[in-house]
């Protein structure tokens, strides 16, 4: 069950991630916030955010600072996607390793790489 404000959800895969946020109590702002960060990263690789990389959630982090994003935004994308891979997905893949060990990476150098 989503919210009246949220869009409906347009396939399997959101409706997923929305029902695993719903069941763990997230707020709706952060649910919105949370599809809209996953959304914008499909667009970036061009298909479902659920085929993508290692390297292509790499190269979007490297998008997102050479656009200016400030920390706190990128943060928040980053947030989005380890739930989407570690959660919704519950696959323990490469993919989800090795986002796993660039966000350690990441915290360890204070954001920086």
């Amino acid at each position: 069950m989503t919210s009246d404000s949220l869009p409906r959800p347009t396939s399997p895969l959101r409706a997923r991630m929305i029902e695993d946020m719903t069941v763990r109590g997230f707020k709706e702002d952060t649910r919105r916030d949370y599809v809209r960060h996953v959304r914008a990263f499909a667009a970036f690789i061009g298909r479902s955010p659920d085929t993508a990389t290692a390297e292509e959630l790499r190269r979007f982090q490297l998008h997102q600072t050479q656009s200016g994003l400030q920390p706190p935004s990128i943060n928040g994308a980053v947030s989005a996607l380890r739930f989407f891979f570690t959660v919704t997905l519950a696959r323990i893949s490469h993919t989800a390793v090795s986002f796993h060990r660039w966000w350690s990476n990441r915290r360890l150098s204070g954001g920086r790489e």
